[in-house]
């Protein structure tokens, strides 16, 4: 993974002071929503944290919350994530099982001429790196044996900057540093499905659920145990 500190003009960008000593993913998500460990909260209407069940074996990383999950305070609401919970069912991962949160936990967009609508702004490597404590604490915490990365900065957050989703993308891999620890499948984001011409969306979508298969089966194979 990036460094979790980064600088800018002197300015410290860390989440990691906001972290609470011990508890669990409530203790967590209490504590992020006073985060200030980068600017973003700023602009955002809040923090964003991960959702899902406590026991959760897989989780999946997006990029950060879309406007309606700026709004509503809920991760992969919007159309991205209706896209993603019909890609799950397709590759037959339980959603309602899953975890699924974010590389960056607020909301980093410009406004449209007119002043009314709020597009998504992609975050940058200081900010992905401030957000890093959050992400790595979820992922402490539930000790899943599978990760999704969905979309670039999800996969860069995961695995290093130099990671490119496109060259391995549906690979099984290793997180870094971690022989026993967790799988992680890269694949693309649902809202890049969504923005992608007519003609190729629907093999993008057939992509994802084929990359979400070898989450799948990752998974199955790790509750039969090694030799099963």
């Amino acid at each position: 993974m990036c460094p979790s500190k980064a600088t800018k003009d002197g300015q410290v960008y860390d989440a990691g002071p906001y972290l609470p000593r011990d508890g669990g993913l409530d203790a967590y998500r209490r504590a992020a929503a006073r985060c200030r460990g980068c600017p973003l909260h700023e602009s955002a209407t809040r923090t964003v944290f991960g959702e899902g069940s406590e026991s959760a074996r897989i989780v999946l990383v997006g990029e950060q919350p879309g406007d309606q999950e700026d709004k509503r305070g809920e991760p992969f609401v919007g159309p991205a994530g209706r896209l993603l919970d019909r890609a799950l069912e397709e590759a037959g991962v339980d959603r309602d099982e899953a975890y699924v949160t974010n590389a960056v936990k607020h909301f980093k967009f410009t406004v449209a001429s007119g002043g009314k609508r709020r597009i998504h702004k992609a975050p940058d490597l200081r900010e992905m790196s401030a957000c890093r404590p959050w992400l790595e604490a979820e992922l402490r915490l539930l000790r899943p044996d599978v990760v999704v990365a969905l979309g670039a900065t999800a996969g860069k957050a995961l695995m290093g900057s130099s990671f490119r989703v496109t060259k391995d993308r549906g690979a099984l891999l290793r997180m870094p540093g971690e022989d026993d620890g967790p799988y992680l499948v890269a694949t693309l984001h649902p809202s890049a499905i969504l923005r992608a011409d007519k003609e190729d969306r629907e093999a993008a979508y057939a992509g994802l659920v084929a990359d979400l298969g070898v989450a799948a089966k990752a998974l199955a194979e790790s509750e039969r145990g090694p030799g099963a």
